[in-house]
């Protein structure tokens, strides 16, 4: 009985060490599918760029050389992607082998592994993201808040033991989340108009905020609580595509969907905060995604049932 209360305890072990391994590796997942994702995107922008006629390419970076430049960038990307994917299974792989893990079960795990590998980059493919300064969306500072604190001056909200310049609205569309990397506008109603690198059926959007857990003061009552997100052309009036909530008490990004049928496609989306978690002075946006289906694929995402 005790030799099988040992046995028992030291398989015990052994599986706790593969969940260990296993938590680890969703960073690496994430890491992986972030990655494809922006390979994907960067392929459909660069495709959507090199359309337009050498006339008209005014800007250096809509040349045909620049183009070949930043495809064979692209293509690297994604051969280091997929040889990532090979190496991490065989991490994975040697890891079990060294906490010696039966081999029928070594199999179980590395299958499993590799369909959770699948499944998001999977993800990542269904649901592109677009509001990417690297791959081309930018913002339409005209019609888009002023930034708290004012251009070039320093604001006294990070945290009451430093400064921290006002972020200016591009820093939503960028990948990194820390305290404090965040765009901030004056008191509880703002908004910000992006500019897709090309027109979109708009499918989602996800919205991120710091946790209480990591925030500097303790509280995210700068954190935006109701808003609304349109589809706005220049040529015609703004189609509300659905009001939303963010809970601060939940996960600290929350994804939403569109709520409405899509008359057509859009390039601009304008993110319309109403409220915010209660804070007087100013609300912090940290990053805003938009999910959809390039227009040029000629598919209506509701009619496909993507969402």
């Amino acid at each position: 009985m005790p030799a099988r209360s040992c046995r028992e305890r030291h398989t015990h072990q052994k599986d706790r060490s593969v969940l260990r391994l296993l938590f680890l590796l969703l960073p690496v997942l994430s890491t992986v599918a972030y990655c494809w994702g922006s390979t994907v995107r960067g392929k459909g922008a660069l495709w959507e760029a090199s359309r337009i006629p050498e006339a008209e390419q005014e800007s250096p970076g809509n040349s045909q050389a620049w183009l070949a430049q930043k495809m064979r960038e692209l293509k690297e990307t994604e051969a280091q992607v997929s040889a990532a994917r090979g190496n991490i299974l065989q991490a994975v792989r040697e890891v079990l082998g060294v906490h010696g893990v039966q081999e029928e079960k070594r199999e179980e795990i590395l299958q499993l592994t590799e369909a959770a590998m699948k499944k998001v980059l999977e993800n990542s493919l269904q649901m592109p993201g677009w509001a990417l300064e690297a791959t081309g969306a930018s913002i339409d500072e005209e019609r888009t808040s002023k930034s708290y604190g004012g251009q070039g001056k320093t604001t006294w909200w990070l945290s009451p033991f430093s400064f921290s310049s006002a972020n200016p609205p591009e820093s939503i569309l960028q990948p990194r989340i820390a305290p404090g990397n965040c765009w901030a506008f004056q008191g509880s109603r703002g908004h910000v108009v992006i500019r897709l690198p090309e027109q979109i059926w708009p499918t989602a959007f996800t919205i991120w905020h710091i946790s209480e857990a990591v925030s500097p003061s303790g509280e995210v009552s700068s954190a935006p609580k109701d808003f609304a997100v349109s589809g706005v052309d220049e040529a015609a009036a703004e189609t509300l595509l659905g009001t939303f909530t963010y809970e601060v008490h939940k996960e600290i990004a929350q994804t939403f969907h569109v709520q409405k049928e899509l008359p057509r496609t859009f390039r601009y989306i304008k993110f319309q905060v109403q409220s915010n978690w209660g804070n007087p002075e100013y609300t912090c946006v940290y990053r805003v995604q938009v999910y959809g289906k390039a227009a040029s694929h000629n598919a209506h995402p509701q009619a496909q049932e993507l969402l």
